[in-house]
């Protein structure tokens, strides 16, 4: 009979982690664990000492701190499943879930499904031929090398990638690999899993080359998967039910859904809604039960579009996203700074990554090409961002798996800033205030249009004063409204000046906004 080996990756919520593992083991099934390190560890100690005396409980043996987009992902998953490999020696399946899945069968049919249906069940699609990327890059995620983290380290990461576009410093993809691509979710056999284990050690050339891949979590496992797997022992499926809304965003599931899970195809469902504790319940109790029988309609992705098209009201698969989510979230902090220089607040924000950590979008309302995440096109157009201003907010909390965000705005975006005010949120204002020469004042007018190459010198010369008092006009503007919580740093004082706005701004000590200041060229042009 079929033992299931469920890999685990969470970062939070140690309780649910600790009720989720022992129902699964208690079926008979096991579970091996990875607990972020970036992850708090008060949750990580509790979760070890709940867990230590399962037997069919293990934990990763080396613990990484994950970022969205990056090997870091992959690699968390390899050291699960070895841990897992040699703990269980009799697991037939590996599964793959995380802290919000959810058991939406029963254990007994679990196992006599994989009983009776010998595959490796995972999306894998040719990665040029197949519509699996809606937008974004596509062929750049291969034939560059991404070093640095699209979230954490997002300056780093596009000009890096602007680099080697502009010398050409491409790579080929490794000969005798087809690249796939499908979702991270997957359920597969323990000879496919020893496989995989082997190749990983024997072939570190295609481990550096996904390791520099961006999103790899997408194409790995996809990738190898169909190379040493005959195809027809493969389901181009997950075994998880997951739905996404026309803005590319997961369907959250909520406490009125039991039947329609029940119904579904599929033995887990994501994404559980946190707050449906009736619902993680009832499903909880289900995977211990025996004898029970289920009707598969298949019939949620179809419904899901019809009422959502419908614009339903009500928790059954709630209503658009910019109407379910006009707010950015109680409970998150939205850290904006103000600064008319781009690529001064950039160097901040960029430093403010690096010593915090603290997530990161720029200048996502103003910039085309922002580098915001992938959010099913809705970050495709500048208007669509301004005209759902915090519902696009909460897409990028969430997509970014954060409750602290620092975005960038124009100091002329008084409008902006106090839409951003009026939410559940807590948002604090950094303003810059620098120092404008002629020659920056004319190149932003060139920027901007007001003048053109052949501009005679006397219209320069009358106009530079005015663009330079109205920048000035914008930011009495802004510190006249005495927004909560606003405070501003000066291009003329010291770093130990400075310090203390931007500490209590980002809500740590002065010796670390120190280091963050610590920048010879911070307000140079």
């Amino acid at each position: 009979m079929a033992k299931i080996a469920f890999i685990l990756l969470c970062h939070k919520d140690s309780r649910s982690i600790i009720e989720q593992a022992r129902r699964l083991a208690a079926a008979g099934d096991y579970v091996s664990i990875h607990f972020d390190a970036g992850g708090r560890r008060a949750d990580f100690r509790a979760i070890r000492e709940a867990l230590a005396d399962n037997p069919n409980i293990c934990f990763a043996r080396k613990r990484l701190k994950c970022g969205w987009g990056a090997w870091s992902l992959v690699q968390a998953s390899l050291n699960a499943l070895q841990s897992a490999v040699e703990t269980f020696a009799d697991a037939t399946h590996f599964y793959l879930i995380s802290g919000d899945c959810q058991t939406i069968k029963t254990a007994e049919y679990a196992h006599h499904f994989l009983d009776q249906n010998d595959y490796d069940y995972i999306e894998s699609f040719d990665f040029f031929e197949s519509d699996w990327i809606k937008t974004g890059m596509k062929k750049e995620r291969l034939i560059y090398r991404h070093f640095f983290n699209e979230r954490r380290q997002a300056f780093w990461f596009y000009n890096s990638f602007k680099l080697q576009q502009y010398f050409g410093w491409t790579r080929a993809i490794p000969a005798d690999l087809q690249v796939m691509i499908g979702s991270q979710w997957r359920c597969l056999r323990r000879q496919t899993i020893e496989k995989i284990l082997a190749f990983v050690k024997k072939r570190r050339d295609v481990v550096r080359f996904f390791s520099t891949t961006w999103i790899p979590d997408e194409t790995f496992f996809q990738t190898l998967v169909r190379h040493l797997v005959p195809s027809n022992e493969i389901q181009t499926r997950p075994l998880t039910f997951l739905m996404f809304t026309d803005y590319g965003m997961p369907a959250t599931f909520y406490n009125d859904h039991y039947e329609l899970l029940l119904n579904q195809d599929y033995l887990f469902a994501r994404k559980i809604s946190p707050e449906a504790l009736d619902l993680k319940e009832r499903l909880g109790r289900l995977y211990a039960e025996t004898g029970r029988r289920f009707h598969i309609s298949k019939e949620g992705p179809k419904l899901f579009a019809f009422l959502t098209g419908k614009g339903r009201a009500g928790l059954r698969f709630g209503r658009r996203i910019w109407d379910e989510h006009s707010s950015i979230g109680r409970g998150r902090e939205l850290l904006v700074v103000i600064c008319k220089k781009w690529h001064v607040a950039q160097r901040l924000v960029a430093r403010i990554g690096q010593e915090t950590g603290i997530a990161a979008a720029h200048y996502i309302f103003q910039e085309h090409s922002a580098g915001c995440p992938n959010l099913g096109g809705i970050e495709s157009r500048l208007e669509k961002r301004r005209r759902h201003v915090r519902s696009f907010l909460h897409m990028v909390f969430d997509q970014k798996q954060t409750d602290r965000l620092v975005i960038c705005v124009d100091s002329s975006s008084k409008d902006l800033i106090q839409d951003f005010y009026q939410d559940k949120a807590k948002v604090k204002t950094l303003l810059m205030m620098c120092q404008f020469d002629q020659s920056y004042l004319f190149g932003h007018a060139q920027r901007i249009g007001l003048i053109v190459e052949d501009s005679s010198a006397e219209v320069t010369q009358r106009l530079l004063p005015t663009l330079h008092q109205d920048v000035r006009h914008e930011h009495h503007q802004l510190i006249d409204a005495q927004f909560p919580q606003s405070y501003q740093i000066y291009q003329e004082a010291s770093i130990e000046q400075n310090a203390v706005p931007l500490a209590e701004f980002l809500g740590i000590s002065i010796e670390k906004a120190c280091a963050i200041l610590a920048l010879d060229h911070l307000f140079s042009d």
